[in-house]
């Protein structure tokens, strides 16, 4: 619960064998209750599904109101008539006041000391901040459960979720209001918290840096004033910025290289990566790109690579961060790249520009630069050229000295699922 009460204020439960009296009731108040429930017959005559679930939702209520009694019973969380306020003044002691949290087990309403302080005109309750509920009206479990659906779902999805599967009634706008707030809370703990790794612990080898951008559907008054890429130049998203890292020692059946498990990790915001020359200061996605690499320790990798899309941004970024990193243009849009040449010289649906294409790919996975760039010469467009010559070379290029180092360039699929 936070500390461990002193005294006698834990009542009868201040000794051993009335706290083993209390288990022993506690389990017989839960059989008593599920025996009341199930009823007479015999078991297959049970809607098994509907008495799960009833058996669940009467356990987590005898549960509830255990936890309930033992923390009402314990009033150590009186420290005298006043107690320093954070405002540094003297709060007075005013009674004990209740307050019902939501929590895993369901509502618990609990009484704690209150102390009020006149020159703030603000209260508090030590024990909320002991346990954990000092922010609001859901214990830290249930925190931690609407944090995980409001980041995947919708919260109106989070709240269906949050009651289906583990009983809990958060309102929808309680939700929203929760995972808001802790979204505030990582955002800020993201700026302000840089950690590098200490001087002795190991690095990977290789650690790769990718970035990328996409669109995501935001509220009508988020896209004011914003030009996309509708028909009448309007906005439908607006664009999320993301940076990973990762390692690659380990390698597949065939030899590929593949992520290595737990080394993954991500930062992304709705931020800009626009910077002019003559700024004095990076963007504020270039910054963030900095953050994570000085979490992750890239600049003390022995081999670093940066991974992109090919998109003009990035490159820019990288060359301007990471000067020594290899650029590395992944293998689905490398393709896309020369699918976009191809269609250039012969025309879009081709047999010829589909053939070109095919042969460039096989060239691309083999790394095979020269045959690539040759190729692009045969052709005259200046334009096809640079483009081909410009991603082939980001695609293929390696270090002189580690030719036998396959780079964790990957698959479309697995890139984009890193991205």
């Amino acid at each position: 619960m936070g500390r461990r009460p002193t005294g006698s204020a834990r009542g009868c439960l201040a000794r051993g064998g009335q706290k083993g009296g209390f288990k022993a009731a506690f389990e017989a108040e839960i059989v008593a209750e599920i025996e009341a429930l199930v009823g007479t017959g015999t078991v297959e005559d049970w809607d098994f599904e509907a008495i799960e679930t009833a058996a669940r939702r009467k356990a987590m209520r005898v549960a509830a109101r255990a936890v309930e009694r033992l923390i009402n019973a314990d009033t150590s969380d009186y420290a005298g008539a006043t107690l320093p306020c954070p405002c540094r003044q003297p709060a007075r002691y005013v009674g004990r006041h209740d307050k019902t949290f939501g929590s895993v087990l369901g509502p618990l309403t609990l009484s704690r000391a209150y102390y009020h302080c006149e020159p703030c005109e603000k209260g508090f309750c030590p024990r909320d901040h002991a346990l954990g509920l000092q922010d609001g009206s859901l214990s830290p479990g249930v925190l931690r459960m609407v944090g995980r659906v409001g980041a995947m779902v919708s919260f109106e999805e989070g709240h269906e979720l949050l009651a289906e599967l583990a009983g809990v009634d958060v309102p929808t706008k309680h939700v929203e209001r929760a995972a808001e707030a802790l979204g505030r809370e990582v955002a800020e703990d993201e700026r302000r918290v840089v950690e590098p790794p200490a001087a002795d612990e190991p690095l990977a080898p290789t650690l790769y840096l990718g970035m990328d951008g996409t669109g995501v559907p935001v509220r009508k008054e988020e896209l004011v004033g914003r030009t996309g890429k509708q028909p009448d130049g309007s906005a439908k998203t607006r664009e999320v910025k993301l940076v990973t890292v990762w390692s690659a020692e380990g390698r597949d059946k065939e030899g590929t290289p593949v992520r290595d498990e737990g080394s993954i990790s991500y930062s992304a915001a709705i931020e800009s990566a626009a910077q002019k020359d003559t700024d004095e200061v990076p963007s504020e996605f270039a910054v963030r790109v900095e953050r994570e690499a000085a979490r992750r320790g890239f600049e003390r990798a022995a081999r670093r690579a940066v991974l992109g899309d090919g998109a003009k941004w990035i490159w820019n970024i990288a060359s301007e961060h990471f000067p020594d990193a290899i650029q590395i243009v992944d293998r689905f849009h490398a393709k896309q790249h020369l699918s976009d040449v191809a269609k250039a010289i012969y025309g879009a649906g081709s047999d010829l520009s589909e053939q070109w294409a095919r042969e460039r790919h096989d060239e691309l996975v083999s790394c095979n630069r020269n045959t690539l760039t040759i190729a692009g010469r045969v052709h005259h467009t200046r334009a096809c050229h640079r483009k081909l010559g410009d991603q082939s070379r980001r695609s293929c290029c390696r270090p002189r000295n580690a030719r036998r180092w396959r780079p964790c360039g990957g698959g479309g699929r697995r890139l984009r699922r890193c991205l």
